[in-house]
């Protein structure tokens, strides 16, 4: 995160200026139906053997009254996505293989490609946000001078981070065995995340 971002971070938590409450955050969720991507193993990234990256269009409204970084945050908190960041996407291919992330845009576009090399190249925007399995491969590809992301993590799992060969063996291992997370981070315990995630 960079200091101006984890400056604007700490001294809204402090004060609560442009920064919702957990109620405001959720009311600013649009209903929206997930668009599902399946990508396989390709020899270098592992994508997940069994769930889709999720990706729901313009799901998030950012009016102008509240940080939009703030309002992501506050909205996946709130669906226990914590431990959160802001920044941009990595302009080279990883994944994590212990551990799910939302990724939530808060302003500007971006091309990412997601599912390594043979995977897909999606154009997203403020308002956006993709739920990635353990295992997905992800790139930014281009973006715009203001792009500006929201990662996150649900409470189980390990933060990792594997880029090589080499990490592809450890990797199909761990990967099954991250669990489903409890929550949708964008619509909770109702979400479609848990539908698209079925338990096996």
């Amino acid at each position: 995160m960079s200091i101006l971002q984890s400056m604007k971070k700490a001294a809204e938590q402090v004060t609560g200026v442009a920064r919702p409450g957990r109620r405001q955050a959720a009311d600013l969720v649009r209903p929206r139906k997930p668009n599902e991507f399946r990508f396989r193993d390709d020899g270098l990234v592992p994508n997940h053997p069994s769930w889709p990256l999720v990706v729901y269009r313009s799901a998030v409204r950012l009016p102008q009254d509240f940080d939009p970084a703030a309002v992501m945050e506050e909205l996946f908190g709130a669906n226990g996505w914590g431990d959160s960041w802001r920044d941009g996407i990595y302009d080279y291919v990883h994944y994590h293989s212990r551990i799910h992330e939302v990724l939530g845009v808060a302003r500007g576009t971006a091309k990412v490609q997601f599912g390594g090399e043979k995977g897909r190249t999606l154009a997203l925007k403020a308002g956006d946000v993709a739920v990635l399995p353990a295992g997905t491969g992800h790139q930014r590809i281009s973006a715009s001078e203001d792009f500006l992301v929201v990662g996150a993590y649900p409470a189980s799992g390990t933060y990792d981070e594997c880029t090589t060969a080499a990490d592809h063996a450890k990797a199909v291992v761990t990967i099954p065995r991250v669990g489903r997370p409890r929550k949708d981070p964008v619509y909770g315990s109702e979400g479609p995340l848990l539908t698209a995630w079925k338990k096996d």
